[in-house]
């Protein structure tokens, strides 16, 4: 510590020096701390500098001071040594030096003079302050005879006072004979001085009784001036006259003040009328706050004078007739005063220190120093001491060299004596403060912890709590006198501190309990309440305090106690006024105290007449008040709130949200939730957040609007408690790679300065950490790594309170490079015409650089060996993804030359591909015919012509022909087979069924085998009419019947689904037969059967495919399909994935509706029986008929027909573009007004019930009344087309079919 001080003693920092060292440390005054603590003389009571003494009473000069060992006295007067123990008269008090002199029987003035008082032990000696002893003197008026005093009136007067000198100077007033004070004002006043001034005089003036009295305050005596006789005159009146001044005289005058003193300035001015008086400063304005005005404006009074207060005031006096001033210059001096008094100083062996007297006043006073009472230039030499710049240096002192030291500042007007001790001791620290001793102090208020201490080396006072340093800062002031100071204490400040002192000669430690409780509040504020007349008045005043603490309530009306009434009724948290009348109107408190704080809240009550209850309304609640935060803590903290106006909809539960300052300000964010009847919440809080709260109460109307926000509630920061989150290591180049991860949020940064470690090691390899810090960024690259090389990665979170978490070791690789090596051992074996297999071996790891992703297999057709490409085609590319050597190429083209290479690849791209290997397919079917038509000749011959197949896929040897005629239900009948030479491309085919459909299949041929069948369908010429039938189209039923076409020819159908395959493509033709609950598919198939499905759905449905496997067959049956319903359907091969790799075009089926079983009703029984009734009826009926024709009958329907013709049942002719002439029989030709068949053809009517058998004639008629047959027969064709669409004439067993 000596070398600290000694160091800073140079210039301007002297003085800061002084200043610290002399608070640095007192002597304290308990005396347990005194006992035996040696201690040089301190004065520490002593009488005024200027003593005024009562004659008639004993002189006590009060003179006390401490010291160990306790001080001797001894007195000086006059400068030389008074031996109190020659005079009987003086006592000198025990322990004391305080002396009492008893002037009975003697004068006092024989004991005036100037004392001194010196107390002294063997560690110096100490010296009081010079104090002049006088007597008061209280002296009588000269005997003088006064003459009356004659004045005209309207002049101007003065009457003298003049009291004798007095100690101290005495009191001045002025009354009548009947002691009655003597009227002042404006125009009569008393001077400061005490004389009577009268601006003019009036008639009223004329008495003889203005007497002067003096007062004397220390012998309370009072003397009377001769009485003064004033007579006036009218003879000769004064006239009207501007003013004058009387008194000061002139126009400027000087008045000297002291600082501190007060100023008096007077003016007192004559002239008629009375003039005015007012003041001002010149070049500035009057003192505010100490200036003041006496004796009717004439006296300006200025309290504590200071070196400002000095310069020039004018006083200006002013009348009607016209105006004048008078101008005081005001000086001020000043008597010593201290700057910086003399400090005692308590130093340790081997210290230094420095004793400074800075002293001020006008004129600058003088300065001295003596030690122990001796001028310090007479005292003997001390090594250790030298004075600079007047002040004492004291270095590297001595024991024994304690001593008192005085300084005296003196000028003209006064001095100032200071006494200051350098005691130089050796004591271990000492707390003085009682240990263990309680504080408590409420939440949010300051709290103040003593440590009282003493030691010489001055102790250092060390602060803890819990065990962890307190440091002077934000939260925590620890003042120069080592208190302790929370400034906002919250809960989580209470516990237990220590204080440390400490210096060279050892340490002592006490300990201090902070007890933060909960403050008082009363929850809710009581309202503005109006009553109706004769109605009960309840107040609540429910309070939330500390546990520890038990409020008392106070009810007061309007700032009174209660009324003496046995209608209030106090109870334990409210105030209820029973029949409340006018006289309770008023304002009620109520007032909730603790021994630490109080509450209190107040509301009006207004009593008014009874009306009608109004109607409840409910609204949103209003906001909460009151927010406060209680049981304050690192990371939570208690809030609690008043509850609003539920507004006749109770409370359902409080919203409680946060704003964070810190990082996200302005945003309210949800925190929690707690119920309706709840007014505190449990927070738990994240480090490092500035937060602030609000409350908002939800009832059935709505949410209110939210409370006032709380105070601001900072959490002290911390380490971070999570580490960065997606850390990732991408290779980015082979010779880097980049760590990313995702940045903490504000909330997860708990504390200032976040920063990322980022470390990262080759996996495996005994090395240690590369670390980085990085600020504000999300991704670092790491350069200079060897390719692809497993490394460790590590990201954790760091601010200034630490690091966060152990964070996890994330594995990565760094960049990887093209593989440098072609795979070798390429081998082809070709299985087939279309699938090939190859193999490679695998590429070293060690040359891929990277990751192995896999190799690419490219491939290409080169050339078909039976006739030359226009170019090659493109390669297609194969993927086989890891470690795979070896897989199957599909779709190639048998009979066809191909290329193929292979590359390994990871993921930065290809490596060096393989030599290229060329392999040939063997042949194999062909594909199908290009095209295929079927052209009609004559009655009973169809010319087929078909093109060459595209794809040959080796030497074709011919085409297989098949065909087979359809009937009219779609039944096919039997097959023929023709096998044809390789360059046919038509063939006519004769001795065919006229008027009959026929399917052709055709089929080309090679070594291998059959290709892909194409299918067409032709019809022969018809013997009449060439109606087209419905194509039956690949999955779809009888279709509507259509329009002829003109000219006839022979309809060719060629179906989509017999095209040739795409290259490339796995599937070939597909074909598809629907029947009413079933479809048979049929498809063609280039790769492996191991994974074919079919699968269908209902058209324009949103079903799922149903799926059926088909387990290595080309043709699949699909059965529960439903009548009339529309199908689309797919065949597809999928991978060992379940993944679909090929697939053939969706078809679209319907199948047919169900239509009646005619067989199974004709071999029923009871419908045999019907038809036969049926038929003997019609039987009678045709017999009736031709016999009433016979006899020339007419009916009604016969006339009906001549007038409407019907044009269905005239003959048909060749140039209405029928073919009568193919119909040779009459059993060919229909019926007038009959339908031709559906399908194109005509066949001989085979039923028994037709009436053409009823008929006479050749034509189907009877010779008479044909009308009714034409009738007859076209109500049958009618019903017979609605009942259903068959090709057959009508018969009455069609008719029954038809409502069958």
């Amino acid at each position: 510590m000596d070398r600290k001080r000694s160091c800073m003693l140079c210039g301007g920092a002297v003085m800061l020096l002084l200043g610290h060292m002399i608070n640095a440390l007192e002597v304290p005054l308990d005396p347990k701390v005194l006992e035996g603590l040696p201690q040089p003389p301190t004065i520490t009571h002593q009488s005024p500098k200027d003593y005024i003494i009562d004659p008639r009473e004993n002189i006590i000069i009060h003179c006390e001071a401490k010291g160990k060992p306790h001080p001797s006295f001894s007195w000086t007067r006059n400068g030389i040594h008074f031996d109190v123990e020659k005079d009987s008269k003086v006592i000198l008090k025990p322990n004391s030096g305080t002396l009492v002199i008893d002037i009975s029987g003697e004068k006092a003035e024989a004991y005036e003079g100037v004392y001194q008082c010196i107390a002294r032990n063997e560690h110096g000696s100490a010296l009081s302050n010079n104090i002049v002893i006088r007597q008061s003197r209280s002296p009588l008026w000269s005997k003088e005879k006064i003459e009356p005093i004659t004045v005209q009136r309207g002049m101007s007067l003065v009457l003298q006072c003049r009291p004798p000198a007095g100690l101290p100077p005495p009191i001045i007033f002025w009354m009548d004979n009947n002691f009655q004070r003597l009227p002042q004002n404006s125009r009569v006043s008393q001077a400061l001085n005490g004389d009577l001034y009268f601006s003019n005089v009036l008639m009223d003036d004329n008495r003889n009784d203005y007497i002067c009295y003096a007062r004397f305050p220390h012998t309370q005596t009072i003397q009377q001036k001769q009485p003064i006789t004033v007579n006036v005159l009218d003879n000769s009146p004064s006239g009207e006259r501007a003013p004058t001044f009387m008194q000061p005289p002139g126009m400027h005058s000087t008045s000297m003040v002291l600082k501190g003193d007060a100023l008096q300035l007077e003016c007192i001015a004559d002239g008629l009328p009375t003039p005015d008086i007012s003041w001002s400063k010149v070049n500035g304005d009057l003192p505010s706050g100490r200036f003041s005005f006496h004796s009717f404006q004439k006296t300006l009074k200025i309290t504590e004078v200071t070196e400002a207060d000095g310069g020039d005031y004018r006083c200006l006096a002013k009348n009607r007739l016209g105006s004048n001033h008078h101008i005081i210059t005001v000086v001020v001096r000043a008597a010593p005063f201290w700057i910086s008094a003399p400090q005692n100083l308590i130093l340790a062996p081997k210290e230094s220190g420095m004793l400074t007297c800075r002293a001020d006043g006008n004129p600058k006073p003088t300065v001295t120093w003596s030690v122990n009472g001796i001028p310090i230039e007479n005292s003997h030499k001390d090594p250790s001491r030298k004075i600079e710049n007047g002040n004492i240096i004291l270095s590297d002192v001595q024991t024994g060299s304690s001593a008192v030291y005085q300084c005296n500042a003196s000028n003209e007007y006064g001095y100032l004596l200071g006494n200051a001790f350098v005691s130089i001791l050796a004591e271990p620290p000492r707390v003085l403060t009682p240990p263990n001793h309680v504080y408590s102090v409420i939440t949010n208020s300051r709290a103040l912890l003593d440590c009282a201490s003493f030691g010489s080396p001055l102790p250092k006072i060390t602060w803890f709590k819990d065990g962890q340093s307190i440091v002077d800062g934000d939260l925590y002031i620890i003042h120069k006198n080592n208190t302790l100071e929370i400034n906002v204490a919250r809960p989580v400040n209470s516990g237990k501190y220590t204080c440390i002192a400490s210096n060279s000669l050892g340490n002592k430690e006490n300990h201090i309990y902070l007890e933060v409780k909960e403050p008082t509040r009363i929850l809710r504020q009581l309202g503005y309440k109006v009553v109706q007349r004769n109605s009960m008045a309840v107040f609540e005043c429910k309070v939330k305090h500390d546990p520890t603490l038990f409020p008392s309530m106070i009810w007061l009306k309007d700032n009174m106690e209660l009324p003496d009434d046995s209608r209030f009724e106090v109870g334990s948290d409210s105030l209820t006024i029973h029949d409340v009348g006018e006289d309770d109107e008023g304002n009620y408190t109520c007032i909730r105290n603790t021994t630490l704080d109080q509450d209190s809240a107040s509301a009006m009550l207004t009593v008014v007449e009874a009306t009608p209850t109004p109607p409840v309304i409910m609204e949103q609640p209003d906001p909460p008040t009151d927010l406060e935060l209680t049981d304050q803590r690192e990371h939570s903290v208690q809030l609690t709130w008043t509850p609003g106006d539920e507004n006749n909809s109770p409370i359902q539960l409080f919203l409680i949200q946060y704003e964070d300052s810190l990082h996200e300000p302005g945003v309210w964010v949800n925190m929690t939730e707690v119920s309706g009847t709840s007014t505190t919440a449990h927070l738990e809080l994240s480090p490092y957040v500035y937060y602030s709260f609000r409350v908002l109460a939800l009832n059935e109307v709505g949410l209110s609007e939210p409370s006032a926000p709380s105070r601001q509630y900072r959490t002290n920061p911390a380490q971070p408690e999570v580490s960065p989150s997606e850390v990732e290591v991408i290779g980015t180049s082979p010779d880097s790679m980049t760590i990313t991860w995702r940045e903490l949020t504000g909330l997860e940064s708990n504390g200032p300065g976040l920063q990322y470690k980022v470390s990262w090691r080759q996996e495996d390899v005994d090395q240690q950490w590369t670390s980085l810090t990085l600020a504000n960024v999300s991704l670092y690259v790491v350069t200079g790594t060897p390719t692809f090389t497993p490394y460790e990665v590590t990201v954790q979170a760091v601010n200034d309170y630490g690091p966060g978490p152990r964070p996890e070791v994330v594995l990565g690789y760094s960049g990887e490079d093209l593989p440098t090596v072609a795979p070798e051992n390429v081998k082809v074996s070709v299985q087939n015409g279309t699938v090939a297999e190859v193999s490679w071996d695998a590429v070293p790891l060690s040359t891929v650089q990277g990751r192995l992703n896999g190799y690419k297999v490219s491939y290409w057709k080169m050339r078909s060996l039976h006739k030359q490409d226009p170019e090659p085609e493109k390669p297609q590319e194969l993927i086989f993804h890891g470690n795979e050597t070896e897989g199957l190429l599909f779709g190639l083209h048998p009979y066809s030359q191909y290329t193929l290479n292979i590359r390994a690849f990871n993921g930065k791209g290809d490596g060096p591909t393989s030599s290229n290997q060329i392999f040939e397919t063997p042949e194999g079917v062909p594909g199908p015919p290009a095209d295929l038509k079927v052209q009609n000749l004559n009655l009973d011959s169809l010319v087929v012509k078909w093109v060459p197949p595209v794809e040959y896929n080796g030497h074709l040897t011919g085409y297989l022909l098949k065909y087979q005629p359809i009937n009219t239900t779609d039944e096919l009948g039997p097959l023929k087979e023709l096998l044809l030479a390789a360059n046919e491309t038509s063939i006519t085919l004769d001795n065919l069924k006229h008027s009959t459909r026929y399917k052709f299949y055709l089929n080309a041929k090679t070594i291998k085998g059959s290709g892909p069948t194409v299918t067409e369908e032709g019809v022969t010429i018809m013997d009449e009419a060439l109606i087209r039938h419905p194509a039956v189209e690949a999955g779809k039923g009888s279709a509507p019947p259509s329009p002829p076409p003109t000219p006839p020819v022979t309809q060719s159908l060629q179906p989509p689904f017999h095209k040739v395959p795409p290259a490339g493509r796995m599937f070939g033709s597909v074909n598809s037969s629907v029947e009413e609950d079933h479809a048979v598919i049929s498809w063609e198939y280039l790769g492996p059967d191991r994974n074919v499905y079919v699968e269908y759905v209902v058209d324009n449905s949103k079903e799922p495919w149903k799926t059926e496997f088909v387990n290595g067959t080309r043709t699949y049956q699909i059965r529960g399909l439903k009548p009339g319903m529309s199908y689309r359907v797919r065949v597809v091969a999928k991978d060992h994935s379940d993944a679909t790799v090929h697939s053939t075009e969706e078809l679209l089926i319907t199948v047919p509706a169900m239509t009646s079983k005619q067989v199974d009703i004709a071999t029923q029984g009871w419908f045999i029986g019907l038809m036969c009734a049926i038929a003997l009826l019609i039987l009678v009926l045709l017999i009736v008929c031709f016999i009433k024709r016979n006899k020339g009958g007419k009916y009604p329907v016969k006339e009906k027909e001549d007038a409407h013709q019907d044009p269905e049942i005239q003959p048909m002719k060749e140039d209405d573009g029928t073919f009568g002439e193919y119909s040779d029989t009459e059993d060919h030709k229909p019926l007038k007004g009959s339908r031709t068949p559906s399908n194109g053809t005509v066949k001989k009517d085979d039923s028994d019930d037709s009436l053409v058998d009823y008929g006479e004639g050749g034509d189907g008629q009877f010779n008479e009344d044909g009308s009714f047959i034409g009738q007859y027969s076209g109500k049958k064709e009618k019903d017979t087309a609605e009942g259903n669409e068959s090709s057959e004439a009508p018969s009455p067993v069609n008719a029954m079919n038809s409502f069958v």
